[in-house]
Order: structure tokens, then C-alpha cells, then sequence
């Protein structure tokens, strides 16, 4: 029997997939390069923080943004490049993220 993730571990899951698929696809590294490792462990910090929890929205329609600027622009970027192509590599995911969002 599967145990459903929280909303924050379903956040990180997202988040993790989405620079993994960026550094990979669009960077062409095998593995995590170190921005991208930085970016990945300072998203994870940021939503293990969360004051919101389980009531937590998608990061882009929070009304607290607490990243600080320049990880916030990396993250854009990432989001950017990978949002679209999350359908091809994680459709499920993908559909999931975006029905959270539209709710």
C-alpha cells in the first residue's frame, strides 16, 4: 500500500525533477552540476521551511516569495526550460502539478 506524499514532498519531488531535467537537458551534464546542486538543496531549505505546510500553493502563486533574488532568477530559468517539457518526461507529474495549480 502507497503512502501519499505531503504537499511539501510533493513539492520537492516537482522541484527536483524539474532542475534535474534542466542541468541534464539544457546544460548537458550527466549529473547535478554545482549551481544546480546549490539551487536543489536551497529549494529544498525554502519548502522544508514553509510557513504555509500542507495548505501550501504552487511557489508561483504564493504570496510570500522567499527566495532571494538571484536564486529566484535561476529558478525562473529552470521553470522556464523545464515547465513544458515536464509533459514529455514526467506526464503524470506534469498533470498533477498543473491540476494543483488551476485549484
Amino acid at each position: 500500500m502507497s503512502q501519499s506524499l505531503s504537499r511539501i514532498d510533493y513539492e520537492k519531488k516537482t522541484v527536483e525533477q524539474m532542475i534535474r531535467l534542466y542541468c541534464r537537458k539544457k546544460e548537458g551534464n550527466a549529473d547535478l552540476c554545482p549551481q544546480c546542486r546549490e539551487l536543489l538543496d536551497y529549494a529544498h531549505a525554502r519548502l522544508s521551511r514553509c510557513p504555509f505546510g500542507n495548505e501550501k500553493k504552487t511557489c508561483r502563486k504564493c504570496t510570500v516569495h522567499c527566495y532571494k533574488p538571484a536564486m529566484r532568477e535561476h529558478m525562473r530559468r529552470v521553470m522556464r526550460y523545464a515547465g513544458p517539457r515536464m509533459l514529455w518526461y514526467y506526464p503524470l507529474d506534469a498533470v498533477k502539478h498543473l491540476w494543483r495549480e488551476m485549484r
